[in-house]
């Protein structure tokens, strides 16, 4: 990594920086605006958490309905630890990596029996909470306590690695990087720059065909001056993610109700609602017969649904039943209408593997 200094001093460059976000910022429902802000009105410390952990792995756009759902049910940190998880986990479900739904209802008990409901305001104390990790505590402490706090996701890396052309491939470049958003950051207006930083990742240096006329670093930025931008951050080569198999069964009763079952709270999914599926995980295969179906009976294959996580790739084969309900149940579960299906806590793949049998169920997951 090249480690000589920028021509403008940092104090320069995060001036250029805040002057542009006083005048492009994005309007977010969990924001503060900077003129409020330069008026002394900070974000509500909960509203910053919540939507922080809503943003990890997913976008503004697919977080904002989620976050006005979330916060006219549960306004306070207070009212989310009180709530059944089984609520909290419906809520979420369509959002994804459902172990933050989890960690986010640790978290709100933490703040509320521990902490009389009051978020922690350094880094250090945010991170002693369920489910924190460095980039909350650095995020929550800096825009919701204006703590100088050096926050870095992959908005920020991609603005980093541009103006300091890093040649390090991530991950291992990190840690210099942080470095040197450590020694951007103003003491006075920490929320405001990690935003600003955010902003222009997400709306000006953006990973492909960035509008680098438009950037406030652009007679700065390395990658510019060597005439391609896009070339960062440097990524290590990805490994192919693995396949697994298995089979999922919907069966559908004479008055229209699906079985369903809860999944242990630990693991994939923890927590969460399913259609019974059989024993697949990220490492091995599940069977994908009708041999581990939960009850006897005449299962009319349906095809097949691909959903792909983080680390593998899931293909279940799926199966239907429509009769009677048998009384040779061999899972611990229950019969839902299907009616009431979109209140469940379904993750994507199980409302998927019911719209394969049940097109009318969920027609936007099919395929």
């Amino acid at each position: 990594m090249k480690t000589s200094p920028a021509p403008t001093t940092g104090r320069a460059l995060a001036k250029e920086l805040l002057d542009w976000y006083d005048r492009h910022h994005r309007d977010l429902p969990w924001r503060i605006s900077p003129p409020m802000a330069a008026r002394g009105v900070r974000p509500d410390p909960y509203h910053i958490w919540l939507s922080e952990v809503m943003l990890q792995q997913t976008t503004v756009q697919a977080v904002k309905a989620y976050f006005a759902k979330f916060v006219t049910r549960w306004p306070t940190v207070d009212a989310l630890a009180a709530a059944p998880s089984e609520d909290v986990m419906a809520a979420w479900a369509g959002l994804g990596y459902y172990a933050r739904a989890r960690n986010l209802k640790k978290c709100a008990e933490a703040v509320a029996s521990l902490h009389g409901g009051r978020f922690p305001d350094t880094e250090d104390g945010l991170r002693s909470l369920p489910g924190i990790g460095d980039y909350t505590a650095a995020a929550v402490a800096a825009i919701a306590f204006n703590r100088p706090a050096a926050v870095m996701d992959g908005n920020v890396e991609r603005v980093i690695s541009r103006l300091y052309a890093v040649d390090v491939p991530l991950p291992g470049s990190k840690p210099a990087m942080k470095a040197r958003v450590a020694e951007l950051t103003p003491s006075d207006r920490p929320g405001d720059f990690a935003q600003a930083m955010m902003d222009l990742g997400a709306t000006i240096c953006t990973p492909r065909r960035p509008a680098c006329a438009l950037c406030p670093f652009r007679r700065d930025c390395r990658a510019l001056e060597g005439d391609d931008p896009e070339r960062f951050p440097v990524k290590a080569a990805k490994k192919e993610k693995p396949v697994r198999l298995g089979a999922a069964f919907v069966a559908v009763d004479l008055d229209g109700n699906v079985l369903l079952r809860r999944r242990v709270e630990t693991g994939l999914l923890g927590g969460m609602t399913e259609v019974p599926t059989t024993d697949w995980n990220s490492r091995k295969d599940g069977e994908t017969g009708t041999s581990a179906a939960p009850f006897a009976a005449e299962w009319k294959a349906c095809g097949t649904v691909t959903h792909v996580f983080t680390h593998f790739e899931l293909r279940l084969s799926i199966y239907r039943f429509h009769g009677p309900a048998p009384n040779d149940v061999r899972i611990h579960g229950w019969w839902e209408d299907v009616a009431n299906l979109d209140a469940q806590a379904l993750p994507t793949v199980m409302k998927k593997a019911i719209s394969q049998a049940i097109p009318e169920a969920f027609p936007i997951e099919r395929g």
